[in-house]
C-alpha cells in the first residue's frame, strides 16, 4: 500500500510563487515505470491533470496551463516529488492532489494512490 502525504499548500498573490511536495512511502518504487503525478481540482470543476514524472527523470509531462511556470521534479533517495509553482494565476486555485502510478501519464484513471490533497488559493 502506498501513502502520499502532501504539503505547501497555502495563499499567495497573483504572480507569486509556491512549492508544493509530497512524501511517498509504502513500497519501493521503479524509476523508470512508476510515475508520481500532481492533478488539481478547483470548485465545480473536474480534476485536472498538471504534471508527471517518473522516478528516473527522464520522463516528464505537463498541462499546457501549466507549461513554462510550473517545475515538477524528484529525489529518489528521499521518495519526494515536489512541485515549484511560479507565475501563479487565479485559474490555477485548487486543491493539489499527489497521485502515484506504475505505468500512467497523464490520465487520472492511471492512477492507483491518491494524497488527502492540499490547497492552493491565488488571491487576484
Amino acid at each position: 500500500q502506498v501513502q502520499l502525504v502532501e504539503s505547501g499548500g497555502g495563499l499567495v498573490q497573483a504572480g507569486g510563487s509556491l512549492r508544493l511536495s509530497c512524501a511517498a512511502s509504502g513500497r519501493t518504487f521503479s524509476t523508470y515505470t512508476d510515475v508520481m503525478g500532481w492533478f488539481r481540482q478547483a470548485p465545480g470543476k473536474q480534476r485536472e491533470f498538471v504534471a508527471a514524472i517518473n522516478w528516473s527523470g527522464g520522463r516528464l509531462y505537463y498541462a499546457d496551463s501549466v507549461k513554462g511556470r510550473f517545475t515538477i521534479s524528484r529525489d529518489y533517495a528521499k521518495n519526494t516529488v515536489s512541485l515549484q509553482m511560479n507565475s501563479l494565476r487565479s485559474e490555477d486555485t485548487a486543491v493539489y492532489y499527489c497521485a502515484a502510478s506504475r505505468r500512467g501519464s497523464t490520465g487520472a484513471n492511471e492512477y492507483d494512490y491518491w494524497g488527502q490533497g492540499t490547497q492552493v488559493t491565488v488571491s487576484s
